[in-house]
């Protein structure tokens, strides 16, 4: 996605994130039509870039070691087979909010967000990142970023997911609150080469991959991650490719930041409410001993230490 918003491309458009996250990953940074969740979203996002192991954590006391996520191939014979949905009713904006909120609250909004975590030497005025080097994990080239009429656009901001893919595999029965969270989520967010992500479009892995072959299994288990959280499906022909990658690695684990890379039990540190956690139904208490419980919301679909 362009950094300003793409624009429709074969009836849809492309993140993030992903993002959501250099969780280049594993690495660093980020439900009725109803108000954006602003408080649950900022903790995430805030925490995400300030400290990306620990997002997704049932505790930021736990220790990383324990923190051990899933295994993308396990992950991704977890998710639906269906074919995809119509693009019935489909409107960025007004379905994922526009391009860029600022959800973390930090006054600065998700693009910049994510080039500051992404690019080497960024050079901040403010929050707009003017100038930085991207070692673009889609194609490997090393571009120099210098924002401006007519540069800016040499490094975009990509929804791993595209966001016309979610909405045809799921998300239109997400509420706002939770295409708004998808769409800025750092695990579906890469800042990429601006040329390769425009003929990437809003292209599942069945019809495009990145070029750089070396990159490919972290791709597709961000992918899979972001499908994973937020409850959407893959189609066969999609499902088919994800797994011919990860044939190749078996091994690849989702990333650290996405939702249900915790540990699943209770775990012996205090759990943070609000974090991200797993699995659904799992209990813990605070440090001030209030007991909480991993569970969903209508207005948000994944799992986070609530209540009890």
């Amino acid at each position: 996605m362009r950094g300003a918003g793409r624009r429709v491309r074969r009836g849809g458009i492309t993140v993030l994130a992903l993002g959501g996250a250099g969780l280049f990953l594993g690495g660093a940074a980020f439900g009725a039509p109803a108000v954006v969740d602003a408080s649950a979203i900022a903790r995430d996002a805030a925490a995400a870039v300030s400290a990306p192991a620990a997002r997704g954590s049932a505790s930021p006391a736990v220790e990383p070691s324990k923190a051990v996520a899933p295994l993308a191939v396990a992950a991704l014979d977890e998710l639906p087979v269906k074919g995809r949905a119509p693009m019935t009713g489909y409107r960025r904006t007004a379905e994922f909010g526009k391009a860029w909120l600022d959800v973390d609250r930090n006054g600065c909004d998700t693009r910049d967000d994510v080039l500051r975590r992404d690019l080497e030497h960024p050079a901040p005025a403010g929050c707009r990142v003017r100038r930085g080097v991207l070692h673009d994990p889609y194609t490997g080239k090393v571009i120099r970023f210098v924002r401006g009429q007519g540069t800016s656009e040499a490094v975009q901001i990509d929804h791993v997911v595209p966001l016309a893919d979610a909405w045809r595999t799921g998300a239109q029965r997400l509420t706002r609150a939770q295409r708004v969270a998808l769409a800025n989520d750092p695990v579906n967010l890469f800042a990429v080469d601006g040329p390769t992500n425009t003929r990437k479009s809003d292209g599942d892995a069945a019809t495009w991959l990145p070029p750089r072959k070396a990159f490919r299994c972290t791709y597709v288990a961000h992918q899979v991650a972001v499908k994973r959280a937020y409850g959407l499906w893959v189609t066969r022909a999609e499902r088919a490719a994800i797994a011919r990658v990860l044939d190749r690695c078996p091994g690849q684990r989702l990333p650290a930041g996405a939702a249900g890379t915790s540990p699943g039990t209770t775990p012996a540190a205090a759990v943070h409410p609000g974090a991200l956690c797993s699995p659904r139904g799992a209990t813990g208490r605070t440090a001030a001993g209030t007991a909480m419980l991993c569970r969903s919301t209508a207005a948000d679909a994944r799992t986070r230490w609530r209540a009890a």
